[in-house]
């Protein structure tokens, strides 16, 4: 494929979502993640128009051993061929993908300078595929198998639609709450090395993204460029393993938007609790320069269990607090003279 010559896929201070939207219509949900985060959108699954666009629904699809029912359900088919994965999109399952793709390519104006698209993570994969039958060992290679082939499909579809539009592709990993809570069905060497072998498929920037309670460790020693997490207190218990992805010039997208809980108009305590945070995390190590220059901001996670005017407030916090970020970002580099 002769690729087209891209923006730098990441600059400080980017706003983006996490995925999934509350939307039934895949038009509707483009333009709000266009409108909110026109520097940096991201593309919508859609979970509550069809689960078929639920997180495993929409990518295990592409074994042939596997079934996915019009419910969600993934089924196991132990006589079905363990061929390699045909990832194949299509306007069911892949209905918010490819509305936004087309919409950001028809708005008349130029196209997004870099977008963000999320997939099921090889870890998550792997887990829904044991839980649904398959051993285990078997289930993981398999997830991995899906994951990487996925990440150069999703990379190839993108490069096509939007030539020019650089790609940050994100493995959204919710199973990583297992090993945090020692309860892994894989050991943590080997779910390590095949996190990290789906981060390496695609040519793109690739990050994962690290559910509240998931396990930090484990997805930074896989090796991503940026890592999502939840902004909180106990982000300070990690601060060795961020100071030296931060270090390694990493990024880090920081979920400082609350999903779980109501949030109201203001962006101050979203702003303060951010800030806390780094504080702590510069008293345990970490450089407060690239704390802001190498940062996203988003909610903490996806938005499809939201009403539509809840999402889109929970988006347009997450620019407000980007906004915050960028002018200290700013600032930090001016006082070192860049």
């Amino acid at each position: 494929m002769v690729r087209t010559a891209h923006a730098p896929a990441l600059v400080p201070a980017l706003a983006t979502g996490i995925g999934s939207l509350p939307h039934d219509d895949p038009r509707a949900a483009a333009d709000v993640v266009l409108r909110h985060h026109p520097r940096l959108p991201a593309a919508p699954q859609l979970p509550a128009r069809t689960p078929l666009e639920g997180l495993v629904a929409q990518w295990a699809r592409a074994l042939p051993e596997v079934s996915v029912r019009d419910d969600g359900t993934v089924v196991i088919d132990d006589r079905g061929s363990f061929e390699p994965p045909v990832p194949s999109f299509d306007s069911e399952a892949h209905g918010g993908l490819l509305a936004f793709l087309d919409v950001a390519a028809s708005t008349g104006e130029e196209p997004p300078a870099r977008v963000k698209v999320q997939i099921a993570g090889p870890l998550t994969l792997g887990l829904a595929l044991h839980r649904a039958g398959m051993p285990v060992e078997r289930a993981f290679r398999r997830g991995g198998e899906a994951a990487r082939s996925w990440a150069i499909a999703v990379e190839e579809l993108v490069e096509e639609r939007l030539p020019g539009s650089s790609l940050l592709l994100f493995f959204d990993e919710p199973a990583l709450v297992t090993w945090r809570r020692h309860e892994g069905v894989l050991d943590r060497e080997t779910a390590t090395d095949v996190l990290s072998g789906a981060l390496a498929a695609p040519g793109c920037m690739t990050g994962v993204h690290v559910c509240g309670a998931g396990d930090r460790r484990l997805a930074l020693e896989a090796g991503p460029q940026v890592i999502g997490v939840e902004v909180g207190s106990d982000l300070v218990a990690d601060a060795d393993v961020i100071a030296r992805h931060l270090d390694a010039d990493g990024w880090v997208a920081w979920g400082a938007v609350p999903t779980d809980r109501p949030v109201g108009e203001s962006v101050e305590p979203l702003w303060r609790a951010l800030v806390s945070v780094w504080c702590e995390l510069t008293r345990r190590g970490c450089d407060p320069v690239r704390l802001r220059t190498q940062s996203l901001v988003t909610p903490a996670c996806g938005l499809a269990g939201h009403g539509r005017s809840q999402a889109e407030r929970s988006l347009r916090l997450a620019r407000a607090v980007a906004d915050r970020v960028h002018d200290q970002a700013v600032a930090a580099r001016l006082t070192l003279g860049a």
